[in-house]
């Protein structure tokens, strides 16, 4: 398996029993030993794909967990971890056994398997979701869930393709974010590789190669370094350990492939990794550093004065050697070098600062307390397929760090928005925000916050926030209090515009419920999504909770299962009644057969404010309101007359043609994306090129083929998820 092929695939109960040996921190092992066997006589003789018996699997992964320093239950819980899921033994008999915490992190662990849902996306939600609640109750069955699928990952070469594919993209969404987001680098780091080995293969090898090429000149060149540096501090700093270190093959194919980058162009790919017994050491050493070797401007990061969110403290600083090969040199105490390999695992493995002042402990416990508000975040939204994408977006790798006037400093996501800012701050001064300065400037409420910038936030004294918001921020905190207010505030409100939109949307599909079968129809749903009645139904609806766009095929399907005798009934005897294609769903006012185009230079889509305009020869020309050929005052403009009021017909029932310009990082890959994307959604496509900027972006534009303005936008938040996308506007 390339990089990783030193580890060991499987391994047995007596290499967890030598691991826990020389282990600093006593472990029970009789009940580990317990545990072991229990696990061993439930899997019996079951086996994996690849034909090796299960029982290696548990112990594999409680050897992992074991080597991050977790505790008693926490291997106990590894040991078991498949034994409800996998076998006939129940969760009350695991509670019997070995108590209630092994039962509670084996049960946050077990997938949801025995409800049935409307697509495998769903299901994979709801399972990420109940992880997720189980985890804000104890971050161990995280630890243990990464651990579990990171032996997955090593033992995944005998699945079926697409299976490796969908693991690693999961991966990548949703597990590798969380490993970063609790610091555990070592998991993170090797989730990425395995994940990358299989969904680029070619990508993957590549750089491999090129790393592999130049490793015999690579550690002569370190140890070079190493040399230096020692002979420099040896005498005034004591006890300095050098070591040197690769940059792992995702983060060089993010910047290569998906930045454009060339591998000259990345300074950090090999880097020297000093570590020190203090805090002044750290500032010494980088004193000699920047001493002996020529420092890059721009390049110095002091991540000890700023740490990142995860808790991870270090200085970093790109130099020059004397043959001006740029190399990065990394510098930090021992207790911030075991917080940066193993994160909140290190409060379990070193007891760091348990002693009398007891610092980092509490750093520690005080992070994972921030960790488990960001999952309840993650938990606030009410559609389960949002919740991958919000940790993609608020456990991001890359942060920015933005001031407050007073000199605060606040971590949000790459992308994040003055509103993001305002509820980081307190959920009141969102709710009562109405404008932002940056650096003293006022901007935009939709400007992306960029690392040192000051954001001050301008409030009224009545709290009201925009709806609107909820498309423009960029954290699921955020939006979740932005739904939560209206959801509070205006419920009256929600039921009305709830109900007014979902009757439209079924005019459009064609379905027909009366009042009584309304109840029935929806009960399936509102049980699942835990509506108790048809009012809180249209007041999520109302404020956003639930989209119409996502739900409507679903309904629409049901919707034929259940009334199509009914259906088949009524097309018998009725003969349907022909419209003329001229009028392409749209109503002009004053008359009812006439030739209808839509003008190119808007492309009005259902939904849109629109007008249209008789010329001669051609019918009427439909155009969007607001487009730049209608004259704002008709009164005053040339012909008045020929402008006419029109409208949409409540059932359209044909596709219409727009033009989006999608925005993104240029990068190998992105053409496909966006066409893999609009397939999925099965989409038609009538025209896709792109075209590169000079800021390193690119532009996409597509032509397709859309229902109305709803689906339009369900269709520019998909191709949002893009990676690297910046902008998806209509044109």
């Amino acid at each position: 398996m390339g990089k990783y092929t030193n580890v060991a695939h499987y391994q047995d109960f007596s290499e967890l029993q030598k691991i826990l040996s020389v282990a600093a921190e006593p472990y029970d092992l009789e009940k580990i030993t317990k545990a072991y066997k229990f696990a061993e006589k439930s899997h019996g003789d079951q086996r994996r794909v690849s034909g090796i018996p299960y029982i290696l699997h548990p112990t594999s992964v409680a050897c992992i967990v074991a080597e991050l320093g977790m505790d008693t239950d926490s291997i106990c819980g590894a040991l078991l971890h498949d034994v409800v899921e996998d076998t006939v033994v129940s969760l009350d008999e695991i509670k019997k056994m070995f108590g209630p915490d092994v039962a509670k992190l084996i049960d946050g662990v077990t997938k949801i398997s025995k409800i049935s849902y409307s697509s495998r996306e769903m299901q994979q939600a709801e399972n990420i979701r109940k992880m997720l609640i189980a985890m804000a109750d104890d971050i161990r069955v995280i630890i243990i869930k990464l651990a579990d699928r990171l032996h997955n990952m090593r033992t995944m070469d005998c699945m079926p393709e697409q299976k490796r594919r969908d693991k690693s993209l999961e991966n990548m969404q949703v597990f590798a974010p969380i490993a970063h987001r609790l610091g555990i680098k070592t998991i993170k780091d090797e989730l990425e590789d395995r994940s990358l080995q299989y969904l680029d293969p070619v990508g993957y090898k590549e750089i491999e190669d090129t790393i592999q090429l130049t490793e015999e000149g690579r550690d002569k060149f370190i140890d070079d370094i190493k040399r230096q540096i020692i002979e420099k501090t040896e005498e005034t700093i004591p006890n300095v350990y050098i070591s040197g270190r690769v940059k792992s093959v995702n983060s060089i194919y993010r910047k290569t492939y998906m930045q454009g980058k060339t591998m000259d162009q990345i300074f950090d790919i090999f880097a020297v990794r000093v570590i020190v017994d203090s805090l002044s050491d750290c500032y010494n050493v980088l004193g000699v550093v920047h001493d002996i070797f020529k420092p890059i401007p721009n390049r110095f990061k002091d991540y000890i004065s700023m740490p990142k969110p995860n808790m991870y403290q270090s200085l970093h600083t790109t130099v020059l050697d004397k043959n001006a090969i740029p190399f990065e040199v990394q510098i930090r105490t021992w207790e911030m070098h075991y917080t940066a390999e193993y994160g909140i695992a290190a409060h379990w493995k070193y007891k760091l600062g348990m002693g009398p002042e007891g610092n980092n402990d509490d750093k520690l416990t005080d992070n994972i307390q921030k960790v488990k508000k960001m999952i309840l975040d993650q938990l606030e939204a009410e559609d389960v397929t949002d919740i991958a994408k919000n940790i993609r977006n608020d456990f991001a790798e890359n942060d920015v760090y933005v001031f407050s006037p007073k000199g605060d400093v606040f971590n949000l996501p790459q992308g994040s928005t003055p509103i993001d800012m305002a509820y980081i701050i307190h959920t009141q001064v969102g709710h009562r925000m109405v404008g932002a300065k940056i650096n003293g400037k006022i901007v935009s409420i939709d400007y992306k916050l960029k690392t040192g910038d000051i954001c001050e936030i301008i409030t009224q004294k009545e709290e009201h926030p925009n709806k609107s918001w909820i498309d423009i921020c960029k954290t699921a905190s955020a939006k979740s209090k932005i739904r939560q207010w209206y959801k509070h505030e205006k419920r009256d409100e929600n039921i009305i515009e709830g109900k007014q939109l979902l009757e439209k949307e079924f005019k459009r599909h064609g379905i027909s419920l009366t009042e009584e079968e309304y109840a029935d129809f929806f009960q399936k749903l509102m049980i699942k999504k835990q509506y108790n009645t048809m009012d809180d139904f249209y007041a999520a609806i109302g404020y956003g909770g639930i989209q119409l766009w996502k739900i409507m095929p679903r309904l629409k399907e049901e919707y034929q299962k259940t009334f199509a005798s009914n259906i088949e009934e009524l097309d018998v005897p009725q003969a349907p009644v022909k419209r003329k294609k001229a009028n392409a769903g749209v109503v002009i006012e004053g008359t009812d057969d006439v030739l209808v185009k839509f003008s190119k230079c808007c492309n009005p889509l259902p939904g849109d404010d629109i007008i249209g305009y008789i010329t001669r020869g051609y019918g009427v020309s439909i155009h969007n309101r607001h487009c730049t050929n209608v004259p704002k005052d008709l009164s005053n403009c040339e012909q008045p007359e020929r402008w006419v009021s029109c409208y949409w017909e409540d059932e359209i029932g044909e596709a219409f043609r727009s033009t989006l310009q999608i925005t993104a990082t240029d990068r190998t890959g992105l053409l496909a994306d966006v066409t893999i994307k609009l397939s999925n959604m099965h989409i038609f496509i009538h025209s896709l090129n792109s075209r590169e900027l000079d800021d390193g972006k690119a532009v996409v534009t597509a032509t397709i083929d859309v229902m109305g303005r709803n689906h339009l936008r369900g269709v520019i938040s998909k191709l949002s998820d893009i990676n690297g996308t910046v902008e998806v506007k209509r044109i």
